[in-house]
């Protein structure tokens, strides 16, 4: 393992996660949140294992994962769909390991949730595009396992803005709606028109993942440095590390790529630490902590070099 930079709150290590998560003591980290390179049919330049493979291997990682997590700690793995090779059907990986996880190394559901991409382009290529036989692959499934059937989590962290009709129901609830079972069996009380200040967020996470103007890829192009091709947007892990932390605990994502997470926690108030195996893509990731373009190349290259680059007296931006 080697150490690329360190922030005020973080560091970001080189190196093969299994190393870093063992590292750890156990019971010591609050949430791992991650976005593992997928079971895809075709390779990518970042790595990625076979659909026959993948579930055993990420699995040597779950194992450690549930040790080294505190009793009310959370692991949030984000997953996307694949198909089955040379034919319109869906692959099962992904819920082979939501079953693998729960029921052989021990883990909880806490619960599921679908990460709705409306910004993803049509795919895959051959049975939506070519022949026009499959909707577009649009969501990810987002398993919370948890450590205990308690995990630490406030939903009011992230409650979401209420709707308009909502906002007219708070102003005058009274014209709008009677205290009354409904007839599903829901009792809808007086309480129903108090402000809590926003709604309840559903399981279905609807958020575009469309960063193109984001600080990270100018400065990837400003530099001619490559971005990391697979990056899923801060705003995902930004829900679960306020649903799911305070601020001061300990943040971890074991596939750091191009280090979202990382930015995110610190911008948070949380302590963190990345891992990525990919040299260029981690020195890279420091983009996410500059905005001075020499600065940034320069940084860069002293990642690149072996160097560790010291952040934690800048002023972060």
């Amino acid at each position: 393992m080697k150490l690329a930079y360190q922030t005020r709150r973080g560091q970001l290590y080189i190196g093969n996660s299994l190393d870093l998560l063992e590292s750890f003591e156990d019971n010591s980290i609050n949430l791992v949140v991650t976005s593992p390179p997928f079971a895809l049919q075709r390779q990518k330049e970042y790595g990625n294992k076979g659909q026959e493979e993948y579930i055993d291997w990420l699995a040597t990682f779950a194992k450690l994962i549930k040790n080294k997590l505190k009793e009310d700690g959370s692991f949030v793995l984000d997953l996307g769909g694949a198909y089955k090779k040379g034919v319109p059907v869906r692959s099962l990986y992904n819920y082979k390991v939501l079953i693998k996880f729960c029921e052989e190394i021990g883990f909880n559901l806490a619960e599921e949730f679908f990460w709705y991409n409306p910004s993803k382009l049509p795919s895959p290529i051959e049975w939506v595009n070519k022949r026009k036989i499959r909707a577009k692959d649009a969501v990810n499934t987002v398993w919370w396992f948890s450590k205990s059937t308690f995990p630490k989590a406030d939903i009011k962290n992230v409650l979401v803005p209420y709707s308009d009709r909502m906002k007219k129901l708070l102003k005058d609830s009274n014209k709008y709606y009677k205290p009354k079972d409904r007839p599903s069996g829901h009792n809808i009380s007086e309480r129903f028109g108090k402000n809590n200040g926003g709604a309840i967020p559903p399981n279905l996470l609807h958020i575009p993942n469309s960063e193109s103007s984001s600080k990270y890829l100018k400065l990837c192009k400003a530099t001619g440095v490559k971005g990391h091709p697979a990056r899923f947007p801060s705003k995902l892990p930004e829900f679960f590390i306020k649903f799911l932390t305070d601020p001061g605990d300990l943040v971890v994502d074991i596939f750091g790529g191009s280090n979202t997470t990382g930015e995110v926690a610190e911008s948070l108030d949380r302590k963190w630490i990345s891992c990525e195996l990919n040299t260029e893509y981690a020195a890279a990731s420091i983009f996410r902590f500059t905005n001075n373009e020499s600065e940034a190349k320069d940084l860069y290259q002293q990642i690149v070099n072996g160097d560790t680059v010291d952040l934690s007296s800048f002023t972060l931006v």
